[in-house]
């Protein structure tokens, strides 16, 4: 079984095919992925229109170039996976639009793909981990800690309730004048700096509900750095290292507390799954290693080409949903907002 995968929800256009060998496991046969970040950093954020045109700039060529990678051709494909959805609305119709194109000419099977179940799912491409598993899920616009119990089968335990973690990093950045994509400068600077410099507040820490907020800590940035500005490279550095540090305590006190929820839920986790662009942060890693050791699981987090927006995330999620009988027909909509948890509506609340 051969899945075409494309993604287009945000500023990377992508496309890959997955497999599954001879011993049942996923196998990544290409992954093709376009970045718009030099298109997008003079304006210190993804413009959405902008990244919609270099999605349809693109997008043909390089499927044409993952079925290169993948020796294969569109007759070999079994089946076409798509995002549909969460995600920049013009980004996710170009995606959607040529897979559905594709499937109609080759008449082969259609999966609309959920960009975050996508993510949920990838552990299994990468670890082929059973069900069920807690997901850390964080991202430049998700903070969500969800009971994987099944393909289409997610409770979510806790969210933010103000800004995701991405968010909080790519905005720390910005106030603090470093490049666009924020959150790999942070991290580079927090290497140079003293963590214990400033106190920063760490929100929600002890809180029995596994919850997020954000919003507090980077004020608290903002404020700091108003007040010894001038800042010189050290301050910077340093200003890095205690915001990270405080991150890290909040993700794992949530995600701790996430954990005692999990088994009231679902019972024991066959693992702690961390994804996400976040999920490349190797602080977080390394601090949520040692959680997972702590609570006797395992921890399982992608490699750093799985961690962003990816083709190959949303192949196997197609493929997860093909075996399953999941096939989705020609009037698949495009969604801007697609909850996990389909029990829950948008603000969180019980449907």
């Amino acid at each position: 079984m051969r899945i075409l995968g494309i993604e287009t929800t945000c500023d990377e256009t992508a496309a890959a095919v997955v497999g599954v060998g001879f011993d049942g496991r996923g196998e990544i046969l290409s992954n093709e992925v376009l970045s718009q970040i030099a298109e997008h950093a003079r304006y210190g954020g993804v413009v959405p229109e902008i990244a919609a045109r270099a999605h349809v700039e693109v997008i043909d060529r390089l499927i044409a170039r993952a079925l290169k990678s993948a020796g294969c051709s569109v007759k070999d494909l079994d089946g076409i996976a798509v995002a549909a959805g969460p995600g920049l609305i013009g980004g996710v119709l170009v995606g959607l639009t040529t897979a559905k194109a594709m499937a109609l000419v080759t008449r082969k099977p259609l999966m609309a793909v959920n960009h975050l179940e996508a993510h949920a799912l990838t552990a299994r491409l990468t670890d082929g981990i059973g069900f069920p598993y807690l997901l850390l899920l964080a991202s430049g616009g998700h903070t969500q800690l969800v009971a994987v119990k099944g393909v289409g089968d997610y409770v979510r335990i806790g969210t933010t309730i103000d800004d995701a973690i991405g968010e909080a990093f790519d905005k720390v950045a910005k106030m603090l004048g470093l490049p666009y994509p924020g959150g790999p400068h942070v991290e580079r600077e927090a290497a140079k700096g003293n963590p214990e410099r400033f106190a920063f507040p760490r929100p929600m820490q002890g809180r029995k509900e596994p919850n997020f907020s954000l919003s507090g800590l980077k004020t608290a940035v903002r404020i700091e750095a108003e007040r010894i500005a001038p800042l010189t490279g050290s301050d910077i550095a340093d200003l890095c290292a205690s915001f990270q540090a405080a991150i890290v305590d909040v993700v794992v006190d949530r995600t701790r507390v996430g954990l005692r929820a999990f088994r009231d839920i679902a019972g024991h986790p066959t693992a702690l799954v961390v994804a996400g662009g976040v999920a490349a942060n190797q602080g977080m890693r390394q601090a949520l290693q040692r959680l997972a050791v702590e609570s006797g699981l395992k921890l399982v987090a992608p490699p750093l080409a799985l961690c962003g927006d990816n083709g190959a995330m949303i192949a196997w999620a197609g493929l997860e949903r093909m075996r399953l009988g999941l096939i989705d027909d020609i009037a698949a909509p495009a969604r801007a907002r697609w909850p996990l948890d389909t029990s829950r509506d948008e603000a969180g609340a019980k449907a």
